[in-house]
């Protein structure tokens, strides 16, 4: 095992000490979500997920979240972090931790601070600071909304921004607005905890970050129809 698995393995260790110890005697609850186990008609055999799990209170939680793709069954991009979270005001929760890059290579350790919460008008929106082990800092920010046509037929838009201080050549990332993502998913509600979807998927990258797409042959802007299934337990 390779020193920067494990510090990232010491670090999360660590945080889960403190999250637990911070609880008191607040119950303990735990929840598992994907809110994205998809693939889409390239026809790739691509597998995409956004996936996240806490175990907490109301005021204190360790959170585990999760996101990646296979292409032909091979992992080209996996990310994980962990983090503590608390909440710091009605609907909005603190979040601090470690983020590990396994793909692509080199692997990547960045330091995490966050906010997560529900904005005005129910928009479900994440923003976090990154700061790697070279001194490298990038931003991403995320928000989701959901249209009810009923109580199971559910559209669910959302947008994703990265955003990068510094070129990080070994990466493929320039500085500046690297990439904005945006879809548009549709499921139904078999149960609450269980639905299959259907959506459409828009990628795009910018600046500097074209340069080097360009260069590695890479595709700029993408968009594809994804099938999918969102549950939680």
């Amino acid at each position: 095992m390779d020193s920067q698995k494990i510090i990232f393995i010491s670090l999360a260790l660590l945080l889960s000490q403190s999250a637990f110890a911070a609880m008191g005697d607040e119950p303990l609850v735990f929840q598992l979500k994907a809110d994205e186990l998809e693939t889409d008609d390239s026809g790739n055999n691509l597998l995409e997920w956004n996936a996240q799990a806490w175990a907490g209170g109301d005021l204190n939680k360790l959170w585990l979240k999760t996101e990646g793709e296979r292409h032909d069954g091979e992992t080209e991009a996996l990310e994980v972090q962990v983090l503590y979270s608390k909440a710091i005001a009605a609907y909005w929760d603190l979040q601090a931790g470690i983020r590990h890059d396994a793909k692509p290579s080199p692997e990547q350790n960045w330091a995490v601070v966050g906010l997560q919460g529900l904005a005005p008008y129910f928009f479900e929106t994440e923003a976090a600071l990154f700061i790697n082990s070279d001194g490298d800092a990038a931003v991403r920010f995320s928000t989701e909304y959901e249209m009810l046509f009923t109580q199971r037929l559910i559209l669910s838009p959302e947008l994703e921004l990265n955003l990068y201080a510094q070129d990080i050549p070994e990466l493929g990332i320039g500085s500046g607005l690297s990439n904005i993502s945006a879809g548009l998913r549709l499921r139904y509600e078999i149960r609450r905890e269980f639905a299959p979807y259907i959506g459409v998927h828009w990628k795009e990258y910018y600046g500097d970050t074209v340069d080097f797409l360009s260069t590695d042959g890479e595709e700029i802007s993408e968009t594809s129809l994804v099938f999918g299934l969102r549950f939680w337990f």
